[in-house]
């Protein structure tokens, strides 16, 4: 199909960009969000106060009309064969200008009483043409995902356009075997499309969403396949010697002032075999919070720098990187940082940084190892630049968000997965325990007899309109100073603050001279301070039980009992119920089960969890989907030369099935 979209011009296009909008493939599947049911069409004379109904009749007069208070309003009145009905609009003076007295229209809204007689308040609209149906009223209607500038009603059109072509003269290529579909239970492709926007009714607009979802899970698996295959195809520019520096290695874990588990000696060695090996390495670390990934990651690049080569270690932000410096400057390690406030890197073994590594400025002399901390937060584009500074480096990406195992291997099919699921010895597990409303005030009074340090957590920077109920960490800062914890000393930390004032904050609660730090969950990650031992976490209904186990493990890191008290406004059965589980559960991976379970139909894990494919459709919830399409990528994958139309959809998708 052509893939510009008629009838957008520059303007327009700069919009559509914001909604990740260039093609007109990309506006075919720009997917409703949801549905308005405005199916019922009913006479005049039959419409009854509360109704959500369409009516259709000719414009018998339409104004504009000033209240006493200067307000504007649009008055009309229609005609169908039973009767006559009032419209009202509120401050739309263009709509005089594109409906007129005996236009034929459809209106579609909530059937209200006005000085005891019915009207329509502020209708969605449309002018009804012979030989034209309907498209935003008398139907179920598509609601998108908008931008400023860009609506629903304009993207209805758009599509609508598109898909009368589609019919008309271009075909969209059905690229899987009828078999596959019979086998699926999937529509074909081209009436997905049509009726994912324009269903005839909810099971439709469903079975044509399972479609594309299916698409969507097999084109991306079939591409992390062909991936791995063409890296496999690599010779690694470093093979690295292991036996012959193991003497250092294992000085180095002497150094340490605890034993490795069991879990990280088995990963240790399989990224030394990895090393080893004439293939580049290409293995995903996930780990629980606090089970050691950054040591399991020190003694990696350690091999490597006793090797000759260079090692570095890409992380999200400056405190991560900061933190991550600090670490291995303590174990002895030749490491320099290159942040956006800090530049010490010349002459370095490793290199610990945030994007600053991307810097053109920044070479490597023989970049051996690339360890990418919490890659979800970055992009393929981002990994594959920090590549490109060595000769197919070898790469070890390490992440603390716990995806059900199902998942990760379907997510990351391209590399070797290694999983920390043990603690320290000496770790103890985080008391948890859901706090009402009610027992708030003696919660604090709890937290002032424990004398020690705390980390009190709210979703927000600045209070929102749209949110007041919810907490934010300037306006909590401010108030639990003054009136909760006036002899205590407290700390604030955000996202918005400069790197030189985010470092000292963290150095003052490091060192003591802060007792509590009021932070947004920009610590979620990486932030290590031993000493303290309460995490209170403001609105705990509003995090997914993950991230809400993420942030708890900010604390427990140490032999010393720790703490996290969940606060929630919100004591309904259902938020209760979830969050309960937390204070039986310290597995993240065990919880990130149940949040599957917890979350509704369309409520995936998306690219803000892990960043790995930019899913619009799918649903990580339907693991059968998932299965499905993980063994007909397996079959795909071998036989890829027999699927000429799934090789140029890949393309049409912009997905280079070379690429690493």
């Amino acid at each position: 199909m052509n893939n510009k979209i008629p009838g957008v011009g520059p303007a327009y296009a700069r919009k559509l960009e914001k909604l990740g909008i260039r093609t007109a493939r990309d506006l075919l599947y720009h997917l409703p969000s949801r549905y308005e049911d405005f199916s019922l069409i009913s006479k005049i004379a039959n419409l009854q106060e509360g109704e959500t109904v369409t009516v259709q009749g000719k414009i018998l007069e339409i104004k504009n009309v000033y209240t006493k208070n200067g307000f504007m309003l649009q008055q009309a009145k229609i005609q169908d064969d039973t009767g006559t009905l009032d419209i009202l609009w509120f401050n739309q003076r263009f709509l005089t200008r594109v409906l007129h007295k005996d236009d034929y229209v459809s209106l579609s809204g909530k059937v209200e009483k006005n000085n005891h007689k019915l009207q329509l308040t502020a209708p969605q609209y449309e002018v009804i043409y012979p030989g034209k149906g309907a498209i935003h009223t008398g139907r179920l209607v598509p609601v998108y995902p908008e931008t400023e500038g860009i609506s629903s009603k304009w993207l209805r059109g758009k599509i609508h356009t598109l898909l009368e072509n589609i019919r008309e003269v271009g075909k969209i290529n059905e690229y899987l075997p009828k078999v596959v579909l019979e086998e699926n239970g999937l529509m074909p492709l081209q009436e997905a499309i049509i009726k994912v926007h324009f269903p005839d009714n909810l099971k439709q607009a469903e079975e044509a969403k399972k479609r594309l979802a299916f698409d969507e899970l097999l084109l991306a698996q079939v591409q992390a396949k062909v991936r791995r295959d063409e890296l496999q195809k690599k010779q690694v520019g470093n093979k690295l010697e292991i036996v012959g520096v193991r003497k250092d290695l294992t000085a180095l874990t002497a150094r340490l002032p605890f034993e490795l588990t069991a879990a990280q000696k088995k990963v240790v060695n399989e990224i030394y075999q990895d090393l080893a090996s004439a293939r580049p390495m290409n293995r995903l670390l996930q780990g629980d919070v606090g089970s050691g990934k950054t040591v399991v990651a020190a003694l990696a690049m350690l091999a490597t720098t006793l090797n000759g080569f260079q090692a570095a270690l890409m992380a999200p932000t400056e405190i991560l990187a900061n933190q991550h410096y600090e670490t291995l400057r303590k174990l002895g390690m030749d490491v320099g940082i290159a942040t956006g406030s800090k530049k010490d890197y010349q002459n370095k073994g490793i290199i610990v940084g945030t994007h600053a590594l991307l810097s053109d400025d920044l070479n490597f002399k023989k970049l051996g190892l690339i360890v990418i901390d919490e890659q979800h937060r970055f992009g393929v584009s981002q990994r594959a630049k920090l590549a490109e500074k060595g000769i197919n480096p070898h790469i070890l990406t390490m992440t603390a968000t716990p995806i059900p195992r199902t998942i990760a291997l379907t997510l990351y099919g391209d590399l070797n997965l290694s999983v920390l699921d043990e603690l320290p010895k000496n770790r103890l597990p985080v008391k948890t325990w859901v706090v009402p409303k009610h027992k708030r005030k003696a919660a604090y009074e709890w937290i002032k007899q424990q004398k020690t340090q705390a980390f009190i957590v709210c979703p927000l920077i600045e209070e929102s309109e749209t949110l007041q109920t919810v907490k934010s960490a300037k306006t909590e800062y401010d108030y639990l100073s003054k009136n909760v914890f006036p002899d205590l000393k407290l700390g604030l930390l955000h996202g918005r603050m400069k790197p030189k004032e985010k470092d000292k904050v963290l150095e003052d609660f490091r060192r003591g001279k802060l007792d509590i730090l009021v932070a947004t969950p920009v610590v979620e990650v990486g932030i290590d301070i031993p000493t303290a031992t309460i995490m209170v976490i403001e609105a705990a209904d509003r995090f997914g039980l993950a991230q809400l186990h993420q942030l708890r493990g900010r604390v427990g890191r140490a032999d010393r009992q720790s703490y996290c008290l969940l606060f929630t406004e919100n004591e309904s059965e259902y938020a209760v119920k979830r969050l309960k589980n937390l204070e039986k559960i310290n597995n993240g991976m065990e919880l990130a089960e149940i949040d599957l379970r917890f979350r509704g139909p369309g409520q995936r894990f998306g690219t803000a969890q892990h960043g790995r494919w930019d899913l619009r459709i799918a649903d990580f919830s339907d693991l059968d989907l998932i299965e499905r399409t993980n063994q007909l990528a397996q079959k795909v994958t071998l036989n890829l030369e027999n699927f000429p139309l799934l090789r140029q959809l890949l393309e049409e998708s912009k997905i280079n099935i070379a690429s690493n």
